[in-house]
């Protein structure tokens, strides 16, 4: 299959997000066709070019020696690609019913579905210049979607999104510069492209460039001290803050670190150095950090934010054992947690939709009302926690056995992190279950609480099932990434 269909997989849903907004629709169901159709479709040849497609090089634009627009397919590519062409057409088909009663729903779905496309930009991209161009481009497509409700918590959380998300790029725009200039490639290279300038005189200024692109690709991923715009982001509807925020944006985040640490500047060059140790100890103390916060928080979509910034630390701390082993579990993680995540987000969603409630304290007795709901959110809860059996348990396992076969010392603070978060998690996921099952005060019980329709129902089953499966059947997988780490695949 040739690797132009790369380009029509990125251009479909943008060009179609834009049509969507121009053209004439009788009414909601035609325009929800229609974007079901793009997103089918496109899900459909990303499938298609991941797997069957030519792996070389898509070159579109070139500027000037070594600087063009292109794309290929790697290992890396086919995670992140193969993840949201996966989860994209689930959650457009949970927001129909979500957004069914938005008198904006035609602006929502145009950015909605052009999201898509720019996050397949990422995802295909073949050097750090188109990677930061679609980087950006994400930023800009994702503001008006969480500033979407217009209220005035949404106008402030979108200026605090865009505040952290620039800043974060200007920083992530030195790295591009210098990978540009003292790099032997542009191109992502398992092993990384900085060999020469490794062993002269600017390595110990590359090692504080590193730093400092760590930190601005890390504002999407949320690191400390960048986390606070994630949950004030959850004024955003949860079709949003479900995919968007639990899986594609942060996401793109965790994925630039990772290209960048292993794929640019090289773990021959960071392993053992100081820039190892400050960031690894950055992801750990977020991993704690993210946990703690979301124990604290009564509201259910900011406290399953918090929970996400911990998360995503997880694959972070990965990413920093700078191992072959530590690449595989991070992945691993990446790409378990958005199904979790993506799953307890739903049905916080489902909650709010049916109930008009948004708080911890308001679910009493409800799970016994909205039984598919609160039963996925159940499965949910034990995946995060990492209950054997449930597919959270195979990437902290994953993480845990690449922390101690590093033979780093602080990854052994990592691992006490881990089972640290575990019992946080165990805190503020089994304490929405307890209450939704066993409420305090039977009399508040919300009377009308019923599970939604299909529509939300069917994405939310069919996350929650792969939880189930991917905790069950994970050696394939796990092989799978362990070839991506040791360059095999």
């Amino acid at each position: 299959m040739s690797h132009y269909w790369i380009l029509a997989a990125i251009l479909l849903p943008i060009v179609g997000g834009v049509l969507l907004y121009i053209l004439p629709f009788k009414n909601k169901k035609y325009m929800h066709s229609y974007v079901e159709l793009i997103v089918i479709i496109t899900s459909v040849i990303t499938g298609l070019v991941l797997f069957k497609g030519e792996r070389g090089l898509l070159e579109v634009v070139h500027f000037v020696n070594n600087l063009s627009i292109s794309f290929k397919i790697d290992g890396m590519t086919v995670v992140f690609a193969g993840l949201i062409a996966i989860l994209w057409p689930l959650a457009t088909l949970y927001a129909f019913e979500y957004m069914e009663h938005d008198e904006r729903e035609k602006s929502f779905f145009m950015f909605y579905t052009m999201t898509y496309g720019v996050t397949l930009g990422i995802a295909f991209a073949s050097d750090i210049l188109t990677m930061y161009l679609f980087y950006e481009l994400l930023t800009l497509v994702t503001v008006p979607l969480v500033m979407h409700t217009l209220t005035r918590e949404a106008i402030h959380a979108v200026r605090k999104y865009l505040y952290f998300s620039l800043g974060g790029a200007a920083f992530a725009l030195m790295a591009m510069i210098f990978i540009i200039i003292y790099g032997d490639s542009c191109e992502f290279i398992l092993g990384g492209v900085m060999h020469t300038a490794a062993e002269g005189e600017h390595a110990p200024l590359l090692l504080w460039i590193y730093l400092l692109s760590f930190m601005g690709f890390g504002v999407k991923s949320a690191v400390w001290p960048t986390s606070s715009w994630l949950p004030q982001a959850g004024v955003a509807p949860t079709p949003v803050t479900a995919l968007l925020h639990a899986v594609a944006v942060v996401n793109a985040g965790a994925f630039a670190i990772i290209r960048l640490t292993y794929y640019s500047f090289g773990t021959d060059f960071l392993a053992g150095t100081w820039v190892q140790y400050a960031c690894m100890a950055i992801a750990i103390f977020t991993i704690v950090y993210g946990c703690s916060r979301a124990v604290k928080e009564s509201h259910i979509k900011r406290r399953l934010a918090w929970s996400t910034v911990g998360n995503l630390s997880y694959i972070i701390f990965g990413a920093t054992l700078m191992t072959p082993l530590g690449l595989a579990g991070a992945l691993s993680h990446f790409v378990i947690h958005g199904f979790m995540k993506i799953t307890s987000f739903f049905c916080a969603g489902a909650f709010m939709h049916v109930t008009g409630k948004s708080y911890v304290y308001e679910m009493d007795g409800v799970g016994r009302k909205m039984k598919c709901i609160y039963a996925c959110f159940t499965v949910s809860a034990l995946g995060l926690m990492g209950v054997p059996g449930f597919a959270g348990f195979i990437s902290k396992w994953n993480l845990t056995e690449a922390a101690v076969e590093s033979g780093n010392g602080l990854a052994i603070a990592g691992i006490a992190a881990l089972l640290v978060s575990a019992i946080l998690t165990a805190i503020y996921m089994l304490g929405v279950v307890h209450r939704a099952y066993f409420p305090k005060n039977e009399a508040v019980t919300i009377e009308n609480a019923k599970d939604p329709g299909w529509k939300m129902c069917v994405p939310i089953a069919l996350c929650a099932a792969m939880t189930v499966i991917l905790g069950l059947f994970a050696s394939p997988m796990v092989e799978f990434f362990e070839k991506i780490a040791f360059g095999i695949y």
